[in-house]
C-alpha cells in the first residue's frame, strides 16, 4: 500500500494515549504513515508492534535541535504533544520546512508571532484542539452563534470545562479526579499569572494564592454540582468569540466538590510550589 501523508506525533506521554490510537485506527483508511517520536520510545512497542506497516517509534531528544529539524522534515504534517515551552522551537522547525503543525496547547506569544509568516507560506498551525483550550472554543462558539442568528443580545458569558472520570469509574476515589495528562502540569495548573475575567463590567483578578478558594459551586442538569475556577485569562477571547460588548465573561475550569478546598490546601502548604525543596531536618 502507498501511503500518502507522513504524520510526526512528537511526545507519547499520557495525554497522547487516545490521539495514538486514533491516529493507528484510522491510518489504513485515511494512508497514513505515523512516526512517534518520545524520550521514551521503547515502550512504544508493544503498542505499535501490531501496526508496524503504519508506524514506527523513534527515540528522541527535545534538546537535539538537529534531529528535531531532520524529523520535521521527513514529514508532511506534524503534531506535538510536548509540553508547551518547546512549541516555539518545534513551531520553528516546521515554519523552515514548511509543514503543518497542530498541537493542544494554548497559543504563546512566540507561536503567535509566526502568524503572519506561517500564513504566508500557506501552512495551517492549529493551536488549542484538544479538549481544554479546544472543543469548549468549539462549543461556546457554536452557541454564541446561534445566539446571534436569533437575535439575542449577549451581554454575560460563562463557559466552564474539565476532564473529568466518568461516574462508573470514580469508585472510592474522593476527588472524583484521576491525573490523565502530565501531573505536574495538574499540579502547577493556575500559576502562570493571575485569573483574568470580566464581572458586570469590571476586571477581575485572582492571585493564584486565592485561586481555589474562590471557586463557585455549579449545578449542571442531570449531571449533579460542580466546583468552578477561573481559568488563565478569559478576556483575551473576548474579541475572537465576537463578544466585545458583554459586561460578564469568564472560562473556568470544572472539577467535583471538595477538590478545589483540598487543592487550597495544598497551596497554602506551599506542597504546589515546585521552587520550595522540602528536606529532612535531621540530615
Amino acid at each position: 500500500m502507498t501511503l500518502s501523508t507522513r504524520l510526526l506525533l512528537l511526545g507519547a506521554g499520557r495525554s497522547a494515549a487516545v490521539l495514538i490510537e486514533y491516529l493507528l485506527t484510522h491510518a489504513p483508511t485515511e494512508k497514513w504513515f505515523l512516526t512517534v517520536a518520545d524520550a521514551q520510545a521503547a515502550h512504544l512497542a508493544p503498542v505499535l508492534a501490531a501496526h508496524s506497516e503504519f508506524t514506527r517509534p523513534v527515540t528522541f531528544d527535545v534538546h537535539d535541535a538537529a534531529q528535531l529539524d531532520a524529523l520535521v522534515s521527513q514529514a508532511d504534517v506534524v503534531i506535538s504533544m510536548l509540553p508547551a515551552a518547546f512549541h516555539p522551537a518545534v513551531a520553528r522547525a516546521c515554519l523552515r520546512h514548511r509543514r503543518h503543525l497542530a498541537t493542544a496547547s494554548y497559543v504563546g506569544a512566540e507561536v503567535r508571532a509566526l502568524h503572519a509568516e506561517a500564513a504566508a507560506a500557506g501552512l495551517v498551525f492549529l493551536m488549542e484542539c484538544g479538549l481544554d483550550p479546544g472543543l469548549d472554543h468549539l462549543s461556546a462558539v457554536q452557541t454564541i452563534h446561534a445566539l446571534q442568528a436569533a437575535g439575542a443580545r449577549i451581554t454575560s458569558f460563562k463557559s466552564y470545562c474539565g476532564g473529568l472520570v466518568a461516574p462508573a469509574s470514580e469508585g472510592a476515589n474522593p476527588w472524583r479526579y484521576k491525573f490523565s495528562w502530565n501531573p505536574r502540569n495538574v499540579v502547577l495548573a493556575g500559576q502562570g499569572g493571575p485569573a483574568h475575567y470580566l464581572e458586570n463590567g469590571a476586571e477581575k483578578f485572582i492571585p493564584y494564592p486565592e485561586l481555589f478558594a474562590r471557586a463557585e459551586v455549579l449545578a449542571v442538569p442531570g449531571h449533579g454540582h460542580f466546583e468552578g475556577y477561573a481559568n488563565r485569562d478569559s478576556l483575551s477571547y473576548r474579541e475572537i468569540y465576537g463578544l466585545t460588548d458583554v459586561q460578564t465573561m469568564l472560562r473556568g475550569t470544572l472539577r467535583r466538590p471538595g477538590y478545589c478546598g483540598a487543592w487550597q490546601v495544598l497551596v497554602r502548604l506551599g506542597l504546589t510550589d515546585d521552587t520550595q525543596k522540602l528536606g529532612n531536618a535531621a540530615t
